[in-house]
């Protein structure tokens, strides 16, 4: 779309051309979100998935604001960043499918997908162990002299963590380019965080005991969190030191494909899902004047990108076994292990 549709016009700092190409992420994730559910209950994925449906703006609208030379750490529910990121939809649905085609050549699986040349260095399965690792990279960065930055998203859960405090703790020290980005959905898995956090804002009421800034922002309105994570940024680059952004969102799904969510009190879920990432976004895009033609375009190029990307993950070969033992180490191989 060309912002002459709209005048020129902006919304909060953002053009309708660039909030038009956010959507269009967020699109894309949330119907490749629906094919991983979709595919999981048909068998073709194998093990268990954890959808971010819900959580899109923060990693589209953080990702937004980042560099394509930043580094980028997740957890196992981070099927949205990979994409945000620039993994495609076919590469992380043949890698959920165990496919040879798959974003780390099906070794990796829906809790571990990784593009190290995108900046996307992993989503980890073990709650919190990404938080140092997060902080490596920001050591690295000001090792090499670049101006590079490291990204943490994590959930609720890992607040009360001992590696979040770490981390927290030695980067504040330091003074490290590091942003941590906690991901607020609530529920720690099958827990609400507020039973058992001392503090109402899990992430950003703790960043005041390592002297950093904790700020909350809503983690479903793209457009905020854009705007925030690209002053955290700034901040950073220019030496300041790391900071915590609680971005509060909500999962459409349960914790995994096994969870049913009937924990969560109906009046929660239905307050929640009318406050719909993807249907904030189109409101803003009401307010720039763009056209609800032009945004059902890009609800359909999303369809039949993700559609397609579902046929040819499907008819993708299986990995070769003997590539089993290949890219598992550094230098390519196993041999030295041996």
């Amino acid at each position: 779309m060309d912002t002459r549709e709209t005048g020129g016009a902006t919304v909060a700092g953002i053009t309708g051309d660039e909030l038009l190409a956010l959507y269009e992420q967020m699109a894309v994730i949330r119907r490749t979100e629906k094919a991983a559910h979709d595919l999981f209950l048909s068998g073709l994925v194998k093990g268990t998935t954890h959808l971010a449906a819900g959580h899109e703006a923060i990693a589209v609208g953080a990702s937004a604001a980042l560099r394509d030379d930043d580094y980028v750490f997740a957890t196992y529910r981070g099927h949205h960043h990979a994409l945000a990121r620039g993994a495609t939809p076919e590469e992380c649905l043949a890698e959920l499918m165990s496919r040879a085609t798959g974003l780390c050549k099906a070794k990796g699986g829906s809790m571990h997908l990784t593009k190290a040349s995108a900046g996307m260095l992993g989503s980890y399965a073990i709650v919190g162990a990404h938080l140092p690792m997060a902080v490596g990279a920001a050591w690295s960065a000001r090792l090499r002299g670049t101006d590079q930055l490291a990204v943490a998203f994590f959930g609720d859960g890992a607040t009360n963590i001992g590696a979040f405090h770490e981390a927290l703790n030695l980067a504040a020290v330091w003074k490290l380019p590091v942003l941590f980005i906690c991901e607020n959905n609530l529920y720690m898995e099958y827990t609400a965080i507020a039973d058992v956090t001392a503090v109402p804002r899990p992430a950003a009421d703790r960043a005041p005991a390592y002297g950093i800034p904790g700020e909350v922002v809503d983690g479903n309105d793209v457009v905020l969190v854009r705007e925030a994570v690209d002053r955290l940024a700034r901040r950073a680059r220019a030496g300041d030191g790391p900071a915590l952004l609680e971005a509060e969102t909500y999962r459409h799904y349960g914790h995994s494909r096994a969870d049913p969510a009937t924990y969560r009190p109906a009046e929660e879920v239905e307050r929640w899902l009318k406050h719909d990432p993807l249907d904030l976004a189109r409101g803003r895009l009401a307010e720039l004047g763009v056209p609800v033609e032009t945004v059902a375009a890009v609800d359909e190029r999303a369809t039949a990108l993700v559609r397609d990307a579902v046929e040819a993950a499907k008819a993708a070969p299986a990995p070769d076994p003997a590539e089993a033992l290949t890219d598992v180490w550094a230098d390519g191989g196993a041999a030295w292990r041996t």
